[in-house]
C-alpha cells in the first residue's frame, strides 16, 4: 500500500510549466533571456537549470508549445473491451478469455496485474459498474447539484414509503406505508397519510389535505404550494390527484423516470425515517442474520410487535421531531420549523370549511332522497339534516373519498350547494367483517392451492447430472397412467356442471302426467 503524498505536493504543475517556458521563449526571441532567469524559473519548480533548458527544447520541438511526452503505458484494445463487456466488467475472467484465444501472445503479454492497472485506468468507477450492474448501478456514481433553495411552499416533493417494521394489523403481521409531503426550501413535513396497505390515491388526497391545512392537529405548517414534484407512479398520475391539485393552480411535475436524484429532498427523507427510526423499532425487518431462520424470515412474533395504533403515533412524534428539534446542514444548522419562520413568504392558507369539496371523486347520476334515505352503491345513507325532506322528490348529487364509502357528502343536483354529510345506514357489525374477511380468505386459499397443485403437475421435472449429457425427464408416466390422467382432465372439462349457474343445468323431465305442459305456440291458422 503506497503512503498518501504530502499536503503540499507534489502536483501536476505541467500547465504552470508550459506558461512558465512560453515566456522564456519570448524573451529568447526578444534577445533578453539571461542565465539568471533560467536560475529563477528552476528554483521555482524545484528543478535544476539544465532541465528548464530541456523544456525549452521540448516547446520549440513542438511549434512552440510544451510537450511533456510522460510515463508510456499499456493501453486496451478494442478486442478487449469486447471481453470485458461479455464477462460484464470481470476483468480476471476476460483476461484469461484472451489468453485461452491466443490474443496476448505466447507467454502473454501483458501480465494479469498490468491488464487490471488498465482496466482501472482507462475505466471510471461508473463505467465499470455498468458493465457490472447494468445503468442502474452505473446512476449511482452520478454527480448531481444541488436545487437553488427558493422561498416557502414554492415547490413540494410527495413519495410513498414503505415502513422497514412489522406492525400488528388486526392479528395479522403487516408493513405500514407512509405518504408525505415536505417542502423543498426548509425541509418541513407539511402532511401524511398512513397506510396498514399499499396506498392509493386516496392516501395521497389525505396527505394532501393535511398538508394545505394549517392549525389544529394539522401543524402550524402548510398552506398551498405553487408546485409538487411527483414521480411516475401510478397513484400520483390518476386524474383525481391531478384534478385535486389543479383546483388551486398547484403546477404537478411529473418526473422523468428512473431520476430520484430530482427529488432529492423526500428521498432524503425516506432514508432518515428508515434510519432513525424504524431500525430502533421492535419487528424491524432488516434485522440481522441472528434474528432470522433458516427461510431468511424474521422471528418476530405477533405478541412481539407494535400495534398498529402505537406505531401511527410513533411516526408523528417523529415528524414533531424532525420539524422542530431536528437540525440539518442545508439550512445553517437551524431546524425545519426555524427556516419555515424565518421565510417571511406570504401563505396561502384555507379552512376546513373551504376543503369540504376537495378530494372527493363526484358522482354524475342524480339521487333521490327518500324515507329510508339516499340509495348508492347497494347501500342507504342517511343524515341529521334529511329530516323533513324525506319522500318530498328532492334530488342530490354524491360525492365522496376514494375508498371511503361509509361517509359521503351530498349536493344540491341543481345548484350543487353543499347540503351536508351522510352516513351508511346499513354497515356490518365488526363480528360480520370479520366472518366475511375469513370465508374470503379462505376461498382465496382454496383456489391458491389448485392453482398450486396444478403448476406442479404442469412443471417437467429433469434429474440432476454431473457430466454433459441430455436432460433426463423424471415425472414420466406409463402408457397406461399417461391414458387414465387424460381421461380425468378430458372429463372436468366437459362436466362443468358444478361450475354452471343454475338457470343453464339440464332439468329433469316431468315424472308425474298431472304436470302441466306449456301451451304450443299460435300458429297463423290458429289466430282469430
Amino acid at each position: 500500500m503506497t503512503a498518501a503524498p504530502p499536503s503540499d505536493g507534489p502536483y501536476d504543475t505541467t500547465s504552470l510549466r508550459a506558461a512558465a517556458v512560453s515566456r522564456l521563449l519570448r524573451r529568447r526571441d526578444a534577445g533578453d533571456l539571461t542565465h539568471h532567469n533560467l536560475r529563477m524559473v528552476a528554483e521555482a519548480f524545484s528543478v535544476h537549470w539544465r532541465t528548464v533548458h530541456r523544456w525549452m527544447d521540448n516547446a520549440a520541438a513542438h511549434n512552440g508549445t510544451y510537450t511533456p511526452q510522460g510515463r508510456r503505458h499499456f493501453t486496451l484494445t478494442p478486442a478487449m473491451h469486447d471481453a470485458l463487456a461479455r464477462w460484464h466488467g470481470n476483468a480476471t475472467a476476460a483476461y484469461r478469455e484472451l489468453v485461452a484465444d491466443g490474443l496476448l501472445g505466447s507467454p502473454p503479454r501483458p501480465s494479469m496485474a498490468t491488464f487490471h492497472r488498465a482496466v482501472n485506468r482507462e475505466l471510471s468507477p461508473g463505467q465499470r459498474a455498468a458493465l457490472s450492474g447494468g445503468e442502474t448501478a452505473r446512476r449511482r456514481y452520478d454527480v448531481h447539484r444541488l436545487r437553488p433553495p427558493g422561498n416557502r411552499n414554492e415547490v413540494w416533493e410527495t413519495d410513498h414509503v414503505e415502513a422497514s417494521v412489522f406492525v400488528n394489523v388486526d392479528g395479522k403481521r403487516s408493513k405500514p406505508w407512509i405518504t408525505w409531503f415536505i417542502d423543498h426550501s426548509t425541509c418541513v413535513i407539511c402532511g401524511l397519510a398512513i397506510t396498514p396497505h399499499r396506498p392509493s390515491q386516496e392516501a395521497i388526497l389525505a396527505a394532501a389535505r393535511d398538508a394545505i391545512l394549517c392549525g389544529d392537529h394539522h401543524r402550524p405548517f402548510g398552506g398551498l404550494p405553487k408546485k409538487v414534484r411527483v414521480d411516475r407512479g401510478r397513484d400520483f398520475l390518476s386524474r383525481s390527484v391531478d384534478e385535486a391539485f389543479k383546483k388551486f393552480n398547484t403546477e404537478l411535475i411529473v418526473l422523468p423516470p428512473y431520476s430520484p436524484h430530482l427529488k432529492g429532498t423526500v428521498e432524503s427523507l425516506n432514508a432518515a425515517v428508515k434510519n432513525m427510526l424504524f431500525k430502533g423499532l421492535p419487528g424491524y425487518s432488516h434485522a440481522p442474520r441472528s434474528r432470522r431462520d433458516r427461510r431468511g424470515r424474521a422471528l418476530w412474533n405477533l405478541d412481539e410487535l407494535l400495534d398498529y395504533e402505537t406505531f401511527v403515533t410513533l411516526v408523528l412524534n417523529w415528524v414533531d421531531w424532525w420539524n422542530n428539534e431536528h437540525t440539518i446542514a442545508r439550512l445553517n444548522r437551524r431546524t425545519p420549523a426555524q427556516a419555515w419562520h424565518a421565510d417571511l413568504t406570504p401563505i396561502d392558507t384555507l379552512t376546513p370549511d373551504d376543503l369540504h369539496t376537495y378530494t372527493l371523486k363526484h358522482t354524475s347520476t342524480p339521487l333521490k332522497i327518500t324515507s329510508k334515505g339516499v340509495r348508492w352503491n347497494g347501500a342507504y345513507y342517511v343524515g341529521d339534516w334529511m329530516h323533513g325532506h324525506g319522500s318530498a322528490g328532492e334530488t342530490v348529487r354524491l360525492s365522496h373519498e376514494p375508498h371511503h364509502y361509509h361517509r359521503v357528502e351530498l349536493y344540491d343536483a341543481d345548484t350543487l350547494r353543499h347540503r351536508g354529510p351522510a352516513f351508511r345506514s346499513d354497515e356490518m357489525s365488526p363480528r360480520e367483517s370479520r366472518r366475511l374477511h375469513t370465508a374470503r380468505r379462505r376461498e382465496a386459499d382454496r383456489y391458491a392451492a389448485k392453482a398450486s397443485r396444478a403448476r406442479e403437475n404442469a412443471s417437467i421435472r429433469y434429474a440432476a447430472t454431473s457430466t454433459a449429457a441430455p436432460p433426463q425427464r423424471l415425472n414420466r408416466l406409463s402408457a397406461t397412467q399417461a391414458a387414465a390422467e387424460l381421461r380425468e382432465l378430458q372429463t372436468r372439462e366437459t362436466d362443468l356442471s358444478s361450475e354452471t349457474r343454475p338457470d343453464l343445468l339440464h332439468r329433469p323431465k316431468p315424472s308425474s302426467s298431472r304436470w302441466t305442459s306449456p301451451l304450443p305456440a299460435p300458429t297463423n291458422k290458429d289466430a282469430p
